[in-house]
């Protein structure tokens, strides 16, 4: 479980990262921010614009391969810069948009039909077919109303699938769960996102 002083000092982390790389610069974490989130976990970096909660960049990476540190630092600059259904975040955009940092659980084969082993809100999906693969939050779900088949069709479509594709034999599923922290407003307070058990 992470702290909510935690998420705090990894949301400013990545905050501090964008704003390095649009300075030109690459961050530095202090040694002992580095030791305090070595351990290896998945990380997702979303940018809503604020007010209105838009999705401006979500980046992340769904397997514990970084140390917690480095995952939200390269998430939140991906998610700034390289996420490739948004142009590049600009200085001035920076101050009108929030933080949403997801730390996921290792990600659990679903084997058998998946329908039943997916509580909406709780898990997300990671679809894996062929060479093609899509991930998306436990929230996303929940924020747009979708029941578990639809989340699934969704994931097809987002790996640019039909709808359905998701009951083929060679389609691998996976679920996890996610820690979720937000910023109520840029550079504020940072407040835990509430999912269900």
């Amino acid at each position: 479980m992470l702290s909510l002083e935690s998420a705090k000092e990894l949301i400013t982390l990545g905050r501090r990262a964008i704003a390095d790389t649009l300075e030109g610069g690459d961050i530095q974490p202090e040694p002992l921010l580095k030791g305090k989130y070595g351990a290896r976990r998945g990380v997702f970096t979303t940018l809503l614009t604020h007010p209105e909660e838009e999705l401006r960049g979500c980046v992340g990476f769904p397997l514990p391969h970084l140390p917690l540190w480095e995952a939200v630092v390269r998430s939140a600059v991906s998610a700034a810069f390289r996420d490739p259904r948004f142009p590049p975040l600009k200085a001035e955009e920076l101050g009108r948009v929030v933080m949403e940092l997801s730390v996921l659980s290792e990600p659990e084969e679903l084997r058998e039909n998946p329908l039943p082993s997916i509580r909406v809100g709780v898990h997300g999906i990671l679809l894996e077919i062929g060479d093609r693969r899509s991930l998306l939050l436990p929230q996303v779900a929940t924020r747009y109303g979708w029941d578990a088949g639809e989340f699934l069709d969704q994931l097809c479509l987002k790996a640019g699938l039909c709808r359905g594709s998701w009951r083929e034999k060679d389609v691998k599923i996976y679920r996890f769960r996610a820690e979720v922290f937000k910023e109520v407003e840029p550079w504020g307070e940072v407040e835990k996102v509430e999912l269900p058990e």
